[in-house]
């Protein structure tokens, strides 16, 4: 049973716990970290979802995912994408990149991160199952996802906010 900590939309920790699942209480978010791993040639790391997914099977998308209770949005960032694609990456190569309020649909509060690497993929230490493969890709080869909608959709953010 995964927890949340729940926050004002001013981002102020409210002291409760919401159970993943459930139906968010009215004027609460919760925190939801993404992370975007860019190497020297200036690909990012993208990955596809197991096609076990309840949402988005199969298609690409970055690392995130729900920050659980306790963490800090970065400790959640590094947190999915050791379980995800098997990096541990140091948290000091981390940059908050973008952060935005999203109300109807999603009543969280999104972190964007970015961080530099340019070591090996690891995905077969990944501590879970939802990743079925990754690979690197330039910005080009993202827009072309995007555009024929194998690249989960509310990720149009990259395209503005990402250097």
């Amino acid at each position: 049973m995964e927890q949340w900590d729940l926050y004002t939309k001013d981002r102020v920790k409210t002291g409760q716990l919401h159970t993943r699942g459930e139906p968010l209480p009215p004027e609460r978010y919760h925190l939801v970290a993404e992370v975007w791993i860019r190497n020297a040639k200036g690909q990012y790391l993208i990955s596809q979802r197991a096609a076990s997914r309840p949402t988005f099977p199969l298609m690409w998308e970055c690392v995130g995912g729900s920050v659980t209770a306790g963490e800090d949005s970065l400790t959640g960032a590094l947190r999915e994408v050791k379980e995800e694609v098997g990096l541990d990456l140091p948290p000091e190569d981390g940059r908050l990149v973008f952060s935005q309020v999203r109300g109807e649909g999603f009543h969280d509060i999104l972190d964007v991160w970015l961080f530099e690497y340019n070591g090996p993929l690891a995905l077969e230490k990944a501590t879970t199952d939802e990743v079925a493969q990754c690979r690197w890709m330039d910005r080009q080869e993202i827009k072309a996802l995007f555009d024929s909608g194998e690249l989960v959709q509310n990720l149009a953010y990259f395209f503005k906010e990402l250097p």
